[in-house]
């Protein structure tokens, strides 16, 4: 995507101070800057302080992140180490494990001496995937924005009906390399042509959608509006909203959708005013090994201080942060599960999934079949 009519991406190797460079998402919209990645505990905080986010391009840090602390000690043991310490940063995200297991797959039995080269490799790999992958998940997006609306335009007598989408947290290109998840065929629409505005939830407490989505949004141009999170219902019965697209932490096999705090609710509303309610996901990002999101996924509780304090621009233009609630306890859940029958289908990029154990698991089939012709 573009930042001030640059081409960017949120990760990437720089050549000139041989190190891995990231946007700090934490200053974003307010300021932009990047930030090398030295060390493993660079890495680790990054993960786990959300200067990098979204389960896609948590995935693609860590596996730098296995890498660089291989090349200081390609040991075994520390890679072992490295990789404990990564994959504690952030329980939710199914990505960051696959990652660090795609590393640990490409250096096999190789040579100590051999182990931070191919991991760095692999790294490198993993992030040049992402970017193909994420724009495959627009590309088989884009026919079900353009069904609707015909649909709408249909109904309308055929004028020109702008589409109403509502997403929730941020699932653009900064949650991935680039293109992202959910956003990735609002995107690919716009490019089209399509004439389409986007509803963008605030999600409270850490406001990815009104600090991320909303930059992004209008970095590229595409008309779109911040409400507070609890205004999406209102809209839907209104006949304000025509679909809605959310990305993902991770998905069951049988197809619960685990997602940002919220999500839930808004596949509630969806169902009860028959909007589309699609999620959209790198096959990555399914957990194969469970079946019932409730009981399975580990649902990440962060500091109490999200809730009880926000950051923003004081008066004099300066990022300031101001405290919110004065002395009640505060519980900060970071995601919910939306279960399976809340769920229209799973846009990925293999193509248009069911979210039930039958069509996932042709997905799955299909995944062997690629990984033995390779």
């Amino acid at each position: 995507m573009r930042t001030n009519g640059k081409p960017q991406t949120t990760i990437w190797y720089d050549d000139q101070n041989q190190c891995i460079v990231i946007i700090d998402q934490t200053l974003l919209p307010h300021r932009f800057e990047i930030i090398p990645l030295i060390t493993l505990q660079d890495y680790c905080c990054a993960i786990r302080t959300m200067q990098v986010r979204g389960a896609p391009l948590i995935g693609v840090t860590a596996a730098f992140g296995l890498a660089i602390a291989l090349s200081n000690d390609p040991s075994i043991n520390n890679a072992a180490d490295a990789s404990e310490k990564l994959l504690a940063t952030r329980p939710t995200a199914v990505n960051l494990r696959w990652a660090i297991e795609r590393v640990h797959s490409a250096m096999g039995q190789a040579p100590e001496q051999q182990r931070a080269s191919i991991a760095m490799q692999e790294a490198k790999k993993i992030r040049a995937d992402d970017i193909l992958i994420c724009e495959a998940i627009g590309n088989h997006g884009l026919p079900l924005i353009h069904k609707l609306h015909q649909h709408k335009l249909q109904q309308q007598n055929h004028q020109n009906t702008t589409l109403n989408i509502l997403t929730h947290c941020n699932a653009g290109w900064l949650a991935t390399v680039d293109w992202g998840t959910a956003l990735a065929p609002i995107y690919k629409a716009h490019q089209a042509g399509l004439p389409i505005h986007i509803w963008v939830d605030e999600t409270r407490p850490r406001n990815q959608g009104s600090s991320l989505t909303a930059w992004e949004l209008q970095q590229q141009g595409i008309p779109h509006t911040v409400i507070a999170d609890n205004t999406g219902g209102h809209l839907m019965q209104h006949g304000l909203v025509d679909l809605c697209i959310v990305g993902s932490d991770r998905t069951t096999a049988s197809g619960d959708v685990c997602n940002k705090i919220g999500t839930y609710l808004k596949a509630l509303a969806a169902k009860d005013n028959n909007i589309p309610f699609y999620v959209a996901l790198p096959s990555s990002t399914i957990d194969w090994t469970i079946d019932h999101g409730i009981e399975d996924i580990p649902i990440e509780q962060r500091d109490a201080k999200e809730i009880t304090h926000m950051t923003g621009l004081d008066a004099q233009g300066k990022i300031s942060e101001i405290q919110l609630i004065a002395n009640s306890p505060a519980a900060n859940y970071a995601f919910d599960i939306t279960p399976a029958e809340l769920v229209s289908g799973l846009i990925t990029e293999h193509g248009l999934y069911s979210p039930n154990q039958q069509s996932l698991g042709k997905l799955q089939q299909r995944l062997r079949a690629l990984k033995t012709n390779i």
